[in-house]
C-alpha cells in the first residue's frame, strides 16, 4: 500500500525535526536528565511537528537506551509505539471526541498502571474543541495525574484553551519554518526519492506552503505525480497560481489603466475553470509586497524574493504611492469578501474591481476622497496647479506715529420706526449678474442632511436662486459635485422646495453650475443684523 510522503519521512528523532530547534534542544536535555513534566502543551500554525514532537516524547519517556536525547528506535518499547501495538500509548482527536463521555473515559482509566511501558502517555490533538464541561472535567486529572501518566495537548489556536489548562502545563510555541529550512527539505526529499525539481520551484512550494512542512511535502508529492521535471510552471499550473510575473503584469496594467489587458485576464482565469480567489489571493500578496517595498527601507528582510523578483518588484512599486496602494488593497480586501458570499458573482465582482481600482472618482469611499486630496497636494507641491492668493494690503503703523493714534470707535446705531434695508458689498468681476437668493434653500438642504450626511456637507456650502428660465440654479465650487449631482438628492431637493415654494417642482429643474464670479447674489442686511455684528465684534 502507498504511504504519503509527509507520513514516510516524518522525523523519529527530535534531531531530525526541522525548523524547532529551540523546542527539540529543551526536550531532549530533559529526556537526557530523565525529568519530564506531568503535561505538556504544544501550540502553533498546522504543519509545523507539534504532532511529530508528542509522538516522539512518547517514545523518548519510555526509551530503554535514551541516545543524546533522543529515542533509541530498537527497544522493544520504541517499536511497540512505532507499530502501535501498545494500549499505554493513546492518541485521540479531540474534534471527533470532545464530549465529557471522552474525558470520563481517560479519568476513570488513567488510574491503572501501564501494562508494559513505563509511562502511560496520553495525546490529544487538537484539544481546543473540547467542550466546556470536557474540559471542567479534565482540570483535576491534569493537575495531580498519577506518576506513571503523562498528558500530551496539541493545538492550533491557542486563545480558545481556559486559562486553567494552559497553566496547568508546560507550554511550546512552534514557529512557522523559514522559507530556506522548507527548501533545503524539500530538495532532500526529492533526492531521496527520484524527483527532478529546479531550484526556483522547490522555493516556490516552500513559499507556497507558508511555513509548514506537512503542506510543503504534500505539495511535492502533488507536482511529481505527473512524472515530469517539476519547474515554476508545474508547480504554479498544479496550485492553479497565476505566477508572480503574471500578477507583475496586472499589477502593471491597473497603473496604465489597462482595461483591454486586465479583462483578457479575468476571462482567462474564468475559461481555465480556475478559482478567481486564489487569483485574488496572489494579487492581494503582491500588492502586500509592493506596500512593504514603498514603506520600508530595508524591505530585502521581510520579502521571500529572489534577486530578479526584488529588482522588478522596485521598479513596480515606483508607479503607485502609499495612499493609493493602501486604498487598492482597500479594494482587494472588499472585493475576495464579497466573492465568497456570492460565489457565482465573482467575474462581475473582479471586473468591477479592476474598473474602480483604475478610476477612484468612481468610489466615494473615504479612501477614494484621501486619495484625491493626496493627489492633489502632490499637484500642487509639484507646480503643475497654481494656486494665488489674494491678500488685502494692510498699512503698516509707524513706532513714532503709534501713540497719537486714537482706537477706534464703535458705530453709533440709529432705530428708526421703519428699518433701512442695505445691501452687503462684495468684491465681484465688473460684468457680474445681480439677483435674489432662494430663501427655501438652507430650509430644502436640511432634508438632506438625515439621508446623505455626505451630500449635505457640500450642499449646506452651496446657495441657489431661481433664473429667467424658471429653473433653480445652485451655485457651487465645482468640489464634491459627485456627491451632490445624484437623482436620489435631486428628488429630495425637489420634493423639499415644492413643499416651501408651494409649486411643483421637479428634478430637471434643479440645475447646478460653478460659481466663477458671474452671479452677485443680494443679502438682505437689516440694523438687527448690524446690531448683532456690533455685539459680536
Amino acid at each position: 500500500m502507498h504511504q504519503a510522503l509527509y507520513r514516510k519521512w516524518r522525523p523519529k528523532t527530535f534531531s531530525e525535526v526541522c525548523g524547532q530547534e529551540h523546542i527539540t534542544s529543551i526536550l531532549k536535555q530533559e529526556a537526557t536528565e530523565g525529568r519530564f513534566n506531568h503535561a505538556y502543551l504544544f501550540c502553533g500554525s498546522r504543519g509545523t511537528g507539534k504532532t511529530t514532537c508528542a509522538k516522539i516524547l512518547s517514545k523518548v519517556v519510555n526509551c530503554e537506551n535514551v541516545t543524546d536525547g533522543n529515542p533509541c528506535g530498537k527497544c522493544p518499547s520504541c517499536l511497540a509505539i512505532e507499530n502501535g501495538s501498545t494500549t499505554d500509548v493513546l492518541e485521540m482527536d479531540a474534534a471527533s471526541n470532545n464530549g465529557v463521555d471522552n474525558i470520563r473515559d481517560i479519568r476513570d482509566e488513567v488510574v491503572y498502571s501501564p501494562s508494559f511501558l513505563k509511562y502511560r502517555v496520553y495525546i490529544v490533538d487538537e484539544v481546543h474543541m473540547l467542550s466546556n464541561s470536557a474540559f471542567n472535567a479534565l482540570l483535576k486529572t491534569l493537575e495531580e495525574p498519577p506518576s506513571h501518566a503523562i498528558f500530551i495537548l496539541a493545538t492550533t489556536e491557542l486563545h480558545k484553551l481556559p486559562a486553567t489548562i494552559i497553566s496547568r502545563c508546560q507550554r511550546f510555541e512552534f514557529r512557522r519554518i523559514s522559507t530556506d529550512v522548507l527548501t533545503t527539505r524539500i530538495k532532500y526529499i526529492a533526492d531521496q526519492e527520484g524527483i527532478d525539481i529546479d531550484d526556483d520551484a522547490a522555493r516556490l512550494i516552500a513559499r507556497y506552503s507558508q511555513g509548514g512542512m506537512r503542506d510543503s511535502i504534500s505539495l511535492l508529492e502533488l507536482c511529481a505525480s505527473s512524472g515530469l521535471k517539476i519547474d515554476v510552471s508545474t508547480v504554479n499550473e498544479t496550485i492553479g497560481s497565476a505566477g508572480r510575473e503574471r500578477m507583475m503584469d496586472v499589477a502593471r496594467a491597473i497603473s496604465e489603466k489597462n482595461f483591454q489587458f486586465l479583462f483578457g485576464e479575468i476571462d482567462a482565469v474564468v475559461t481555465s475553470s480556475k478559482d478567481i480567489t486564489v487569483f485574488w489571493q496572489d494579487l492581494i500578496s503582491l500588492y502586500r509586497d509592493l506596500l512593504v517595498v514603498k514603506t520600508v527601507k530595508e524591505s530585502a528582510k521581510y520579502l521571500d524574493l529572489t534577486d530578479f523578483e526584488a529588482k522588478s518588484l522596485s521598479a513596480l512599486a515606483e508607479k503607485f504611492s502609499r495612499e493609493l496602494l493602501i486604498y487598492h488593497c482597500k479594494m482587494l480586501e472588499e472585493a475576495l469578501a464579497s466573492m465568497q458570499v456570492s460565489g457565482a458573482l465573482k467575474r462581475i465582482i473582479a471586473e468591477l474591481c479592476f474598473v474602480k481600482m483604475c478610476d477612484d472618482t468612481l468610489s466615494t469611499s473615504n479612501e477614494a476622497l484621501l486619495l484625491r486630496l493626496s493627489n492633489l497636494e502632490a499637484k500642487i507641491a509639484s507646480g503643475d496647479i497654481q494656486v494665488k492668493a489674494e491678500r488685502e494690503s494692510i498699512p503698516i503703523q509707524k513706532k513714532e506715529d503709534a501713540g497719537n493714534v486714537e482706537p477706534p470707535k464703535k458705530p453709533e446705531l440709529v432705530f428708526e420706526s421703519e428699518p433701512k434695508r442695505e445691501v452687503k458689498k462684495s468684491v465681484i468681476s465688473a460684468d457680474a449678474k445681480s439677483t435674489r437668493p432662494l430663501k427655501a434653500w438652507s430650509e430644502a438642504v436640511q432634508t438632506v442632511q438625515s439621508m446623505d450626511p455626505g451630500a449635505y456637507s457640500f450642499l449646506k456650502k452651496t446657495r441657489a436662486y431661481i433664473g429667467e428660465d424658471k429653473k433653480i440654479h445652485v451655485l457651487n465650487d465645482g468640489f464634491g459635485l459627485f456627491a451632490i449631482d445624484r437623482p436620489n438628492i435631486k428628488s429630495a431637493l425637489a420634493v423639499a422646495l415644492s413643499k416651501y415654494l408651494e409649486g411643483n417642482i421637479a428634478p430637471s429643474d434643479i440645475i447646478y453650475e460653478q460659481d466663477m464670479g458671474k452671479i452677485k447674489l443680494e443679502d438682505d442686511y437689516s440694523d438687527l443684523d448690524a446690531f448683532e455684528d456690533f455685539m459680536n465684534n
